[in-house]
This record gives structure tokens, C-alpha cells and sequence, in this order.
């Protein structure tokens, strides 16, 4: 569980956009001096050794050592876990299945359905996923709760086993869409079984009033440090309830299941319900089933958001483009007043951090995050008025570009209804056919070591790098910076010499993940399929002007 502001391209914009095979580039004006069969052979033999050598069964984590003798999701992973949680199992599904398309090459659609068993294999019987599977059993992956899990300090998220699925992060979401695209293919009952069990999940957990909980089936509550469990509040944070609209209207125009509109439309409605009345109206992370904001882990504060705020314009105003109802537009602008008000004074912002994360109820003071002691034992987290020694891993303040939110709602209010529905899938009568690519897009991730692997039009010269750097075994080496400290036993009440307030771990009891100045090389399922996407959107966007050598 992230915070609020990652975002894959929205639904709308992605099926409007006029390219549907990925985002289009200009080709460079010279024949480009890679020939396609190089590409070709790069990118089989950069996936084979993923899929013989890399993958446990068909399933993925994020980074692994060379000699495979450490490897991590979002902390670190037995050799039997597979993650779901991006850029895990199925985002490697997906790449798979753009391979597949960008060269028709069928080996890509066999690992791609290796990914998918494994994930169906890794669905809960509610129809959604963990952030994580055990294939050795579920005794393995209580154990590693109960010890690599429990003492990640700042990964509150993990120190509790549930039991359920999870829609934090866009692990459920991601593998569904993996299944709908897989399905889409062959058509093939077993995939179908998965997906109608996905689809039927995102419907039961929906709430009557149209958001959904962070966990789902209900299990028991797990309370810390007198905080409420809040895996059954209403969530938006981590594009919650963006994901699953996302996934429902896919499945509505691949399937035309018209049961899924109510869904949809009580989805986007959900937002207009929870926006504050004035003078504070804007959204929480999250929300009790009574609509009341409400915190979530310790470091989240009852408090409303301004990350959660600037999203939630931001999809009111793609939900016009789906809708035409202007009632989506009609608080905007209160949003935006309300935001542009929150403005930290210019000598208290800090590397362009122009707005503070969380807002206290009724009086609009900023509230800043920061904790004591060394582990998660001793430690705690805590929120005040204090812009000083601020936790580091969930900065307290944040960028909000007021004026361009401003830009963009007077462009998009000056559409009619009939205008800006004109290529909705959910009102335009024309059939919009789903993206052909999906991680072309860009991947919302947690990993930190893919953190800044940013995507732009491929070149030549970055397409002959890939070729070149590829070693003789056939997987690329990328710096991991980010670690762990190894499990070494529960943490301890005496807390450690030194300064852990503003740090991304703690003592050495401490197993969350952290930034270090000693970065080994690996292997890196984010930068695996970033790599992969340059190679697939030059093969694609330079097909007729790449050489034909070796053809």
C-alpha cells in the first residue's frame, strides 16, 4: 500500500486515444541500423530466461540476486512466493501478452498463460488476490507473516494475515484484467471460470452506496496501537475505486455484460457522495461505511487528503467524458478554491512541495507524520503540527498544480454532453475495442527499484543498448537499490542508538525495505518490463523502416 499518485493512464483516455496499439512516436527520419531479427532475438532470449530460469512456476516477485539467492517483493520473498502486487506476476502476464501481439510469435502467449495458471491458481475463493501467493502452502505463508512480514515496521499492511484478497495497490485489479485479456484470446472455459469469479468479486464487495473496502471477504479486525483495523472502509486510496471502474467498463465493452453499467455508474457516484461539504471540500483517503473520513495505518491520520483530492477531480472529469452527466463536474471548482487555499507559504516549501498531504478535520491545519523508537516493536507513529524530522517513506507534503487542474476543467467543461461522450464505450453506441497493449501505457508500480526507469519514445541508440547489455545468459543487470535487512528474530523492546525518525528502515530487527549507498546488481522484473516495451514500441512503431537483415 502506497500512497495516493500513481497512475496508469485512465480508461477513457487510453480507448480514445487514436493509436490503440501503444503510444505512437514519429519514426526517425534515418533507416534505423538494428534490424529486426536482432530485436526479435533479444527479446526471446531475454523472456526465456525470465520464464526457465527467473520465474517459480510460471510466477514472478520483483527483484531477484544473480544466483537467485535473495529475492523481494515488497519485502523480501520465500523462493515458493510469487507476488501480484505490480510489477509482479501478471504485469509479467501482460508483457507477455503485448509480445505476443507486437510479433505473433506464439511463444509469448504460452508464458503469458503460465503467468495467468499461476495467478488462477493464486485467486482466493472470493475471486480476488493477496499482494502475495505461497505456492508451498498456506502453513509458508502464514510463517512468513508471522516473521518477515510482522517486523516491517513502516509495512503496516503486512503485519497482519487476513486470510482474504486485497484490492490495495492494483493486485487484484492487474491480474483481472491479465484474465479478461487472456480469456479474449481463445476464449478458453477455464480462464472464463476465473474471470466471471473476478468480475462477480468486484460486484459483492461493492458497497451499496458504490465504493469498496480495502480487503474483502470481512475478516477478523486487527487493531495496533489503539487504531481501528480499517480494512473494511471505504478506500480510495491507491486508485481503489478508479482500478475497479476501470476493470468493469473493460469488461463491459469486451463482453457487453450490461449487469456491470449499475456498477459503474454507482462507482463514479460514490465520489460525488463523499466530497466534503464547504468550507472543507475535499476527500479522505478513506471513509467508514457511515461516509465518515477516517484513518487508516498509524502514519495515516483521520484527516482529509490533498493527494486523494487532486485524483478524485481528476476522475469526476473523466467520468463526464464516460457519462455526459455534468453533476460530475458540478463541485470542481469548490475543490479546486479549496486547494489553491491550502498553499503552503512560499519560505515553507521545500524541493517544489507546494501543498501538505493530509488536512486536519474542521480546522485546515496541515498535519505532518513522524515516529520514534527503532522497530516495530518499540516504535510509533504519530501526527502533529510539526513541519520538522518528518518521516521520510510517506512525505508529509506533496506538489499540487493548482492551475493546471484549472486548465483542464475549463477545457473539458466547455464540451457539451454530446461532445465529450462521443467515444465513451458507455454511451457512444460505437464499439471501442480494448487497448492492444497494456504495459505500453506505463505501469503503476510499488517497486522502488523501478522508481525513475521512466518510459519515452525508444531510439536507436536505447535499442542498441538493450542488445548489447544483454548478458551472455540472457537477462539485463539493473542496480538494486533498494534492500532489506535479513529476518534475524522478533523485534526488541530497547530501542537502538541512533536517529531512525526520518529513515527508511530502522534498527537491524527492522525487514521494510530501504534505499542503499551499496546497491548490488540484479534482476529486476520493473526494469525487465520496461526494457522489453522499449523493444516492443521500436519494433512496432519502426516496422517498415527497420532493416530487413536476417529476415
Amino acid at each position: 500500500m502506497q500512497t495516493s499518485g500513481k497512475h496508469l493512464v485512465p480508461v477513457f483516455l487510453a480507448l480514445l486515444l487514436p493509436l490503440m496499439g501503444g503510444w505512437q512516436t514519429d519514426p526517425e527520419p534515418e533507416h534505423a541500423p538494428v534490424s529486426k531479427a536482432e530485436i526479435l532475438t533479444t527479446m526471446k532470449r531475454a523472456t526465456q530466461f525470465m520464464d526457465d530460469k527467473v520465474s517459480y512456476q510460471g510466477g514472478y516477485v520483483w527483484s531477484y540476486l544473480p544466483d537467485l539467492s535473495r529475492r523481494w517483493g515488497e519485502m523480501e520473498a520465500k523462493k515458493t512466493m510469487i507476488w501480484v502486487q505490480p510489477p509482479g506476476t501478471a504485469t509479467m502476464g501482460h508483457l507477455f501478452l503485448d509480445a505476443y501481439h507486437a510479433t505473433g510469435d506464439s511463444y509469448y502467449y504460452r508464458v503469458a498463460k503460465r503467468a495467468t495458471e499461476v495467478l488462477m491458481r493464486a485467486q482466493h475463493p472470493s475471486g480476488g488476490w493477496n499482494y502475495m501467493a505461497d505456492l508451498a502452502g498456506e502453513a509458508s505463508l502464514q510463517e512468513w507473516y508471522r516473521t518477515i512480514g510482522a517486523n516491517g515496521w513502516r509495512l503496516e499492511e503486512f503485519q497482519h494475515y487476513y486470510g482474504n484478497a486485497t484490492f490495495d495497490d492494483a493486485g487484484t485489479a492487474e491480474a483481472s484484467k491479465l484474465l479478461l485479456r487472456m480469456y479474449l484470446e481463445k476464449r478458453e472455459p477455464a480462464i472464463k471460470k476465473a474471470l466471471d469469479k473476478a468480475i462477480a468479486f468486484v460486484k459483492e464487495s461493492q458497497y451499496d452506496m458504490g465504493g469498496w473496502p480495502q480487503r474483502y471477504p470481512p475478516a477478523g479486525a486487527f487493531t495496533k496501537q489503539g487504531h481501528a483495523d480499517y480494512s473494511s472502509y471505504i478506500t480510495f486510496n491507491d486508485d481503489v475505486a478508479q482500478e475497479n471502474i476501470e476493470f468493469l467498463v473493460l469488461c463491459y465493452q469486451a463482453l457487453g455484460d450490461t449487469s456491470l453499467l449499475d456498477p459503474i455508474r454507482r462507482a463514479m457516484d460514490s465520489f460525488l457522495v463523499t466530497q466534503l461539504p464547504a468550507p472543507q471540500p475535499g476527500w479522505a483517503l478513506q471513509y467508514t461505511t457511515d461516509l465518515q473520513p477516517a484513518g487508516a495505518r498509524t502514519y495515516e491520520p483521520k484527516a482529509l487528503s490533498t493527494a486523494t483530492t487532486v485524483n478524485n477531480v481528476r476522475q469526476l472529469m473523466n467520468f463526464y467524458r464516460l457519462m455526459g452527466d455534468r453533476k460530475y463536474l458540478a463541485r470542481i471548482p469548490e475543490a479546486l478554491d479549496w486547494l489553491e487555499a491550502l498553499r503552503l507559504p512560499d519560505d515553507a516549501i521545500v524541493d517544489n512541495r507546494t501543498h501538505p498531504m493530509f488536512i486536519e478535520l474542521g480546522t485546515n491545519k496541515a498535519l505532518y507524520l513522524h515516529r520514534r523508537g527503532s522497530n516495530v516493536v518499540n516504535g510509533a507513529y504519530y501526527a502533529d503540527y510539526d513541519p520538522t524530522h518528518t518521516i521520510a517513506h510517506y512525505r508529509s507534503t506533496r506538489f499540487v498544480d493548482v492551475a493546471d487542474l484549472r486548465t483542464q476543467f475549463e477545457a473539458i467543461r466547455q464540451l457539451s454532453p454530446e461532445e465529450a461522450t462521443a467515444k465513451s464505450p458507455l454511451k457512444s453506441g460505437v464499439k471501442v475495442e480494448l487497448p492492444r497493449y497494456f504495459t505500453l501505457r506505463g505501469a503503476k508500480i510499488s517497486d522502488l527499484n523501478s522508481r525513475g526507469l521512466s518510459r519515452r519514445a525508444a531510439s536507436t541508440e536505447e535499442v542498441q543498448q538493450l542488445i548489447s547489455t544483454l548478458t551472455p545468459d540472457g537477462y539485463w543487470l539493473t542496480p538494486l537499490r533498494v534492500t532489506t535487512h535479513p529476518y534475524i528474530g522478533p523485534g526488541t523492546t530497547e530501542v537502538a542508538e541512533g536517529d531512525f525518525r526520518s529513515q527508511f528502515v530502522g534498527d537491524q530487527y527492522d525487514t521494510s525495505p530501504y534505499y542503499t549507498d551499496q546497491a548490488q546488481e540484479g534482476i529486476s522484473t520493473g526494469a525487465f518490463v520496461r526494457n522489453m516495451d522499449v523493444l516492443i514500441e521500436y519494433l512496432t512503431a519502426h516496422d517498415q523502416a527497420v532493416s530487413q537483415q536476417g529476415d
